[in-house]
């Protein structure tokens, strides 16, 4: 049986170092990591690549919220991937829409052929699309590597996982099917078909500060080696 990459999405150098101390094949650096992520300073990046060797893949998002883009947007996540590219990035991560909702093709493709020839992952914007088979049919035309997909719902659960696969079997091998969202040691068992290779969880948990204060939450989340190992096991 093939052992299943696990990539880590973190957003401290921290997390990054406990990430490949637990096994991860791969890295998804962004910050703002409970705002479904951001892209990452540039600092950061530098520094993550100067402690871990696995690769690390950028999400690039110039702001919170929808995956619409204005035309200034679309000019700093351009500028970024430029940037990243240029300092050693492994591949990026990012999703586009229309205000319709579906998979914007045309700009996806645009971003897609700037980080050539690194992998880009369509992240779960692809899980707001109303149609997700027609998604992936959008995003295999925009020259995506893999998609990453919770399978339409909130979370990983039984029934997600088998959209899940039936995903990963319209695909077959002209893109990967990555799941993500909630993944857990105990979750995997949802998703155990021998068409799905790559898992994508935080395995965080939280670390409570010395301090308190009610102007602004101290405790924060970090990624736990161990938590990433026992994914993998």
């Amino acid at each position: 049986m093939t052992t299943p990459l696990i990539e880590i999405v973190a957003s401290t150098l921290h997390s990054c170092i406990e990430a490949e101390k637990g096994g991860a094949g791969r890295i998804e650096l962004c910050a703002a990591l409970d705002t479904a992520g951001v892209t990452p300073s540039l600092g950061l990046f530098l520094e993550v690549k100067k402690h871990v060797k696995i690769p690390v893949f950028v999400m690039i998002r110039p702001r919170e919220g929808d995956f619409i883009y204005s035309d200034t947007e679309i000019k700093v996540m351009e500028a970024e991937i430029a940037l990243f590219k240029q300092h050693g990035a492994d591949g990026f991560v990012f999703g586009c829409l229309t205000k319709e909702g579906n998979v914007d093709v045309a700009l996806t493709s645009r971003l897609v052929e700037q980080c050539e020839p690194l992998p880009v992952t369509f992240h779960r914007a692809f899980d707001l699309t109303p149609d997700l088979f027609e998604a992936l049919e959008d995003v295999i035309e925009s020259g995506c590597t893999r998609i990453l997909t919770s399978g339409g719902m909130n979370t990983i659960n039984p029934a997600s996982a088998a959209m899940i696969q039936e995903l990963a079997e319209e695909a077959e091998d002209r893109i990967i099917i990555m799941p993500g969202g909630g993944v857990t040691k105990e979750k995997m068992s949802y998703l155990q078909y021998d068409i799905l290779f790559e898992y994508h969880h935080s395995a965080r948990q939280q670390i409570q500060s010395p301090h308190s204060s009610d102007l602004f939450e101290m405790n924060y989340k970090e990624t736990v080696a161990e938590r990433v190992a026992l994914i993998g096991s």
